[in-house]
């Protein structure tokens, strides 16, 4: 069996050690040869990569593994490029969220504002990742999963229109599955998913077991009855408790299909708002909880040199989803993962460009997505609204165009107020300097 060579981007992340211990679960199936993460943050990923040393010499010693800050030991001779990297760290994102906020607009991770912020930094990052992996591996596999997933897709698909080997993908609707999954005591792998929409803004239509049988009424009746919550609910920190518990709202309101929880916020911007603190947000919540936790435990098990605790490395959607999406290209398995690619026709009513988040076939020669129809009026209008606002973003960056990003954030649903929308715009740059182009 073909051992594969894998650098994982933002190695300092605090989802790193759950990747680590999923590619030992998979080591029969997925085996790799080479392992090194990257990171630009070195005494970060030296959490991580100290962590890492220990695990694989218990459990994996016959992988070489690494890490590195420098790009040509890093990216030379790459087989599947994982990349989960955060343009500003933790710190800026905390800045995404409080600026909005305080301004009297919503602040999240790759919603809103804050998501224009975040995804306006990523764009550049992830051009030079392509480059940098590109001139050293040409015919590496990115599988990219760096968020505001959505607007990265979009203006990657824009720079490197006819790059196949680039694979944008996000956890979340896998962690749906994963939740639907433990209502229903079924293992989310045997679901076979109708959904559409685009990155954080899409639903489920029907989902399929084994027998062909669609399990969304039941599905609905449960969460219209008991409410929803994550699959790995004590895992998670109280906001994400928060945020599955409003799809049994947004069911009561919208009962065709079920929604990806993202959709709280453009669904109920005002509520959402209300329910923010301007002075605690999603930020502190992981530097204080997740984050800290994380590195706590790397550094004590780098110090005993010993592997006794693996809670922090449990095997969540995140990690499995992406190894097993390399599985499935390694091996031509042709799996279904829900990916975001050019429409191109698979939505019969959208336009060809818009980057849609489909079920699609996954294998040696890439994504074929499948043919869905046509959408209802009320789910074509808010993609296309949502769509326009991220198609914009991507067009500021690279046109640095102040006009276009004031275009975007006033169409977005979450400030639909051009006053508002120079106000958190000018906010947003200041804020930024030199992280976001010259917008004139």
């Amino acid at each position: 069996m073909k051992k594969v060579n894998v650098v994982i981007v933002g190695g300092g992340s605090t989802w790193t050690p759950g990747l680590l211990g999923c590619l030992v679960k998979f080591k029969e199936q997925f085996p790799v040869e080479n392992l090194t993460l990257y990171d630009i943050d070195e005494q970060r990923q030296e959490h991580v990569g100290k962590f890492g040393e220990v695990l694989f010499r218990e459990t994996y010693p016959e992988l070489n593994f690494k890490y590195t800050i420098d790009k040509d030991e890093a990216f030379n001779n790459v087989d599947f490029v994982f990349c989960q990297m955060r343009t500003g760290g933790l710190k800026m994102r905390e800045k995404d969220e409080k600026i909005p906020l305080n301004l009297g607009l919503i602040g999240q991770e790759t919603c809103g504002p804050g998501g224009f912020s975040y995804g306006m930094r990523s764009i550049r990052d992830m051009i030079e990742l392509v480059e940098d992996v590109r001139s050293r591996s040409k015919d590496a596999w990115i599988l990219n999963y760096t968020n505001p997933a959505a607007i990265v897709a979009v203006a990657l698909n824009m720079k490197y229109p006819d790059d196949k080997r680039i694979i944008n993908i996000c956890d979340q609707p896998v962690n749906l599955m994963k939740a639907y999954g433990k209502i229903l005591n079924m293992d989310y792998h045997d679901f076979e998913p109708k959904y559409f929409g685009l990155n954080h803004f899409g639903w489920f239509t029907k989902l399929y077991d084994k027998n062909g049988e669609d399990l969304i009424p039941k599905l609905r009746k449960i969460i219209l009855e008991k409410g929803f919550a994550p699959e790995d609910a004590e895992q998670r920190d109280a906001s994400w408790l928060e945020t599955y518990g409003m799809v049994k709202n947004m069911l009561e309101d919208f009962p065709d299909y079920l929604p990806n929880t993202y959709l709280q916020y453009y669904l109920y911007p005002y509520y959402k708002l209300s329910k923010l603190n301007p002075d605690y947000t999603r930020a502190n919540e992981v530097m204080d909880g997740r984050e800290k936790r994380v590195f706590e435990e790397c550094d004590r098990i780098a110090k005993q040199g010993s592997i006794d605790n693996l809670d922090m490395v449990h095997n969540d959607a995140h990690a499995d989803m992406i190894v097993e999406l390399a599985m499935s290209i390694h091996f031509n398995q042709r799996k279904t993962f829900i990916t975001i690619q050019q429409n191109n026709g698979a939505i019969n009513n959208l336009s060809d460009d818009v980057m849609v988040e489909l079920a699609s076939v996954v294998g040696a020669n890439g994504c074929e997505q499948f043919h869905f129809g046509n959408i209802e009026t009320f789910y074509k209008g808010m993609i296309e609204n949502q769509y326009a606002f991220e198609k914009l973003t991507a067009e500021a960056y690279f046109e640095n165009s102040y006009q276009k990003a004031l275009q975007a954030l006033t169409l977005n649903r979450m400030v639909n107020s051009a006053k508002k929308a120079r106000e958190v715009l000018d906010a947003l740059i200041e804020m930024n300097g030199s992280y976001f182009p010259e917008l004139k």
